[in-house]
This record gives structure tokens, C-alpha cells and sequence, in this order.
């Protein structure tokens, strides 16, 4: 297919420029629902309405873990699923002459953390200048509503896509992909997907992948006065992070034998994210547990590395005295993801590169980011180049997330321009 009439370009952008307002009023109303794990089937439903209004057929289901359990990138779940729920909003054309694409994103937010350091209510979105603040403005409603407000703007020109279109709404991306991963099981397939969640207006060009696992430590209590005769499980939890945190630093030592990480300063990172334990101030505490995560890079699988993880906590635990007859146990409960590389030079990169220089004027730019991201369902069980690619945000997972306006509005303009070009036109 040939690049877009530069005519039709120009008013394809001016209709996401219209459509605008409309476009910051439906993503506030979207960040106002507090969609957190095991909480998403309010913003669900604002979707499917939104979407069913504009005609598309109609697909909710809830995740079936049996559907997933033996697929290579499913992740452990220790959660009940029967209210998680997946929304794909489907286009079919009147003439399939284009090529097929899936518009994905992810509705589920991560916890607020305190709220009294937050500047304004987490889910109360407010506009400061170019800025549009809340919890999911970023990470990643707004790119959540450029998806839809893009094929708003080809229907305001009286236009619609010459090839099916799928529209995802998805669970589960911030702790196991496993809502991307259902949507394909359930067959959900097309020539290429765009996710666009805040990438700072660049292109992903390799993704680290994530394993979450818990740790859980064992000790003897007593007394405070006896201490000497007890052993304390939160104190031999800390010597057990120390060696995950050595374990990190040697896998990043190897950062050049892996393409595209080369450069990156500090590729596996790993967090301790959650940690409790013992029961009384005043006595040695019985157990401790903490929550990980750590990346691994792509084409190294998750069960080799974990399997790396424990043997760097048997062999700390072999250093503490009690630990060496009681070693911890290891639970994997989240992230059991393969990182991926998006190869250069597909026919949808081009066409994404065409899209960008449009909207913003620059060539577009790649690069490597060492978070987890549901590219890599398409990229490694689909074979389908996943281009992700979105507005520039701050503070993502943390106080006072942002999203620049500026921004949302030339990625919206960029996915509808690629959608002209990719699927093709034809009269709505």
C-alpha cells in the first residue's frame, strides 16, 4: 500500500484535533473509576458502553484460567478470576481490503500508595496546563482512549477501516499479562497491534522480561530477653535480599551479550515491593515474607532464571546458621514473563514511521525500556510485530501521575493516520 494522500493526512489530524476535548472528557471519566486489580468491572462497563454506542460488536468474558494455564507465557495467578474481565470491541468492514490490526490496552492501575502525599485525590483527574493528572492517566488510559477516539476521528471524516479492527480493553498487564494472553487464546489474531502505553512518543524496541515471586522465611520465637536463643526471620530475610540484590548485579554484568541492552546502564532491575512479618514487638518473629520482582532479558527463559533464584537462596540461606536447616520457601505468584525484541523493519514499523513524522514532524525514534509491557504476547506467540508506542507521561506507579495533553493528541493522531494507511478507507 501506498503512504497517505498528504490532503487526507491533514484533515485526519484536524478531526483528532476536533474531537479533542471530547476525547480529555471521556478519559477523566474513565480515570474517576478506580480500576485496581479485582476492581476493573466499573471502568469495564464504562467501556463496553462507550464502545457498544459506537456500533462495534461485542465480546466480555471473564479469564478462564483453564483456557491459559498450559500456554508458555502464562503467569501464575493466586487470585480468583471470575470478575476479571476482558472487553474486545470488534470492526468489520463492508470489503476486507486492507490489513487487520488490534488496538490493545490495559485498563488495570496499580495502587495509589499513600494518599496524603499525593498534591489532589489519585482518582479525581485534574488539569494543570498541558498536564492531565490521576492514577492511570498515563499507565494507561489515555492511550486506552486514543485507541478509540482514532477510529472516532476516520468516522467524523465519514471513513471507516477496510479491514477488521479489534479493540481491547484488557486486565492483568501490571501483574501477569494474563488478559492479553486470554484475548489470544480466545482468537483474537491480526496483521499487526499498536499498545500505546507512555513511551515518551518512541517506539519499543526490546522489552525486558519479569518474574514475581514471593519469599517466605521461617524462624523460632521467643522471648526478647532470650534473643541469643531464638532466630529472627525478618533479620534473615535482609540477608536473603542482599543476595537477590548480588544475583541482579551479575545479570547485569552480562548486559553486553544481549542485543539492544548493551547501553542501557542498569537493564535488570529488581525490587523488594512488599514486605511483612512477626507478630509482637517483644518477641524474636516466627516468619517474615517479602514480594519480588526482577527482569530477565529477552531469550532467556523464566524458569531458568528462577531457577537461577533459587539456587542463589539456598546457597545465602547455607550462610545463616538456622536458615541452613530451614531454607526458604519460594512461591511464584505474578510475572512469569520472556522479555522480546521487536525486529527493525517490518511493513508496520514503516507505517508507523509515516504516521509519526505526520502528527509530530520527526522522524520517529526507538528505544529499550527495562519494563514489563503485553508486546510480548503478540511478538512472541502471534508472530505479529506489536508496536508500542505512546504519549509522553511522569510519575507513572507513583505520586502525582501525568500525562501530557500535547502529547495524547498527536499519538491519537498518529494511530488514526496508521489505521488509514494499514487497513485502508472505505465510506463509513
Amino acid at each position: 500500500m501506498t503512504s497517505l494522500d498528504p490532503a487526507l493526512a491533514r484533515d485526519i489530524l484536524a478531526a483528532v484535533e476536533q474531537g479533542f476535548e471530547t476525547q480529555i472528557a471521556f478519559t477523566q471519566d474513565l480515570i474517576r473509576l478506580p480500576s485496581l486489580r479485582g476492581q476493573e468491572q466499573t471502568a469495564q462497563d464504562f467501556m463496553h458502553r462507550a464502545l457498544a454506542e459506537r456500533g462495534y460488536a461485542l465480546d466480555r468474558w471473564a479469564i478462564d484460567v483453564e483456557q491459559i494455564k498450559h500456554h508458555p507465557g502464562f503467569s501464575p495467578v493466586k487470585i480468583d478470576y471470575s470478575q476479571a474481565l476482558n472487553v474486545v470491541a470488534t470492526h468489520r468492514p463492508r470489503e476486507e481490503t486492507g490489513r487487520s490490526l488490534i488496538l490493545n490496552g490495559h485498563i488495570d492501575v496499580v495502587p495509589t500508595g499513600p494518599t496524603e502525599i499525593w498534591s489532589g485525590p489519585p482518582f479525581e483527574p485534574r488539569r494543570e496546563g498541558d498536564w492531565l493528572y490521576g492514577r492511570g492517566s498515563g499507565d494507561m488510559k489515555a492511550g486506552l482512549v486514543a485507541n478509540v477516539f482514532a477510529l472516532d476521528a476516520l468516522r467524523h471524516l465519514g471513513y471507516q477501516p477496510a479491514a477488521t479492527v479489534y479493540l481491547q480493553s484488557v486486565v492483568e498487564e501490571e501483574c501477569t499479562g494474563n488478559g492479553a494472553l486470554a484475548c489470544l487464546a480466545r482468537g483474537y489474531k491480526a496483521d499487526a497491534a499498536i499498545i500505546p502505553e507512555p513511551e515518551d512518543d518512541k517506539l519499543v524496541r526490546a522489552n525486558v522480561g519479569v518474574i514475581w515471586f514471593q519469599v517466605k522465611v521461617r524462624g523460632v520465637p521467643v522471648h526478647v530477653r532470650e534473643a541469643g536463643r531464638g532466630a529472627n526471620a525478618i533479620e534473615a530475610a535482609y540477608r536473603l535480599i542482599d543476595g537477590l540484590h548480588e544475583l541482579a548485579e551479575s545479570w547485569n554484568a552480562r548486559k553486553g551479550e544481549h542485543r539492544y541492552f548493551e547501553d542501557l546502564e542498569h537493564p535488570i532491575n529488581f525490587n523488594v515491593g512488599r514486605i511483612e512479618g512477626g507478630d509482637w514487638a517483644s518477641s524474636v518473629p516466627a516468619w517474615c515474607t517479602f514480594d519480588c520482582r526482577i527482569a530477565l532479558y529477552p531469550g532467556e527463559a523464566p524458569a531458568e532464571a528462577a531457577r537461577e533464584i533459587e539456587e542463589t537462596l539456598r546457597r545465602t540461606a547455607a550462610e545463616v546458621p538456622f536458615l541452613a536447616n530451614n531454607p526458604p520457601e519460594v512461591v511464584y505468584n505474578g510475572f512469569f514473563a520472556e522479555g522480546y525484541v521487536l525486529e527493525e523493519g517490518s511493513a508496520a514499523e514503516r507505517t508507523l514511521g509515516r504516521a509519526h513524522a505526520a502528527s509530530y514532524g520527526q522522524a520517529l525514534e526507538s528505544f529499550v525500556t527495562p519494563g514489563y509491557l503485553d508486546g510480548r504476547v503478540f511478538v512472541l506467540y502471534q508472530g505479529t510485530p506489536c508496536l508500542v508506542y505512546g504519549p509522553y507521561a511522569e510519575a507513572i506507579h507513583g505520586t502525582d501521575e501525568r500525562v501530557s495533553l500535547a502529547s495524547v493528541k498527536r499519538v491519537t493522531g498518529t494511530i488514526a493516520l496508521f489505521i488509514a494507511e494499514w487497513c485502508d478507507l472505505e465510506q463509513a
